[in-house]
């Protein structure tokens, strides 16, 4: 399998999966002492790297918070507890479109490990990496390769005090 091959088939199933239509998504804040959760995607954003909370899309009839808690599960391995909503983001990168709902989570059992997104192909896979990174790691990153949500935030406290639509 060629490289091009290797990014095309993510990117085609994110398109195909998520593309032309918006999306309700939630989102958790997982913080262990100064280092925030995050996941890596691949077939995302300019350069096929994106970096971001745990989260993914809310199903009809699920909650937000059950959503979030398979979410946790599913891509991170840990067990978790929702806590308060946070703010609200619109992820806007044509063809993709969601709408992002922003609550802390604590762990309450589980093991971190790198997930998986089940509704994708086991050769279409997205998530990269998952791994606890400082405020300065996530920063090191191009501004195209993070969420949003950091343009936003000059620390990791200020990430949690967030508050409204960002927009």
């Amino acid at each position: 399998m060629t490289q091009v091959a290797d990014v095309d088939k993510p990117r085609e199933e994110v398109l195909k999966l998520y593309g032309n239509r918006l999306r309700l998504r939630v989102c958790g804040l997982y913080r262990e002492d100064d280092r925030l959760l995050m996941v890596r995607h691949r077939g995302i954003g300019p350069t096929n790297t994106f970096w971001c909370p745990p989260g993914g899309g809310a199903q009809f009839g699920e909650t937000a918070p059950d959503a979030l808690i398979r979410e946790f599960m599913e891509e991170t391995g840990l067990e978790v507890e929702i806590g308060p909503l946070l703010f609200v983001n619109e992820f806007m990168q044509p063809p993709l479109h969601a709408m992002e709902l922003f609550f802390t989570v604590r762990a309450t059992g589980g093991s971190l490990r790198q997930g998986i997104d089940p509704e994708m192909s086991l050769d279409g896979q997205i998530i990269e990496d998952v791994r606890l990174m400082s405020f300065e790691e996530v920063k090191q990153y191009p501004p195209e390769e993070v969420h949003a949500l950091f343009r936003y935030c000059q620390s990791l406290d200020d990430v949690f005090q967030l508050r409204g639509y960002l927009g």
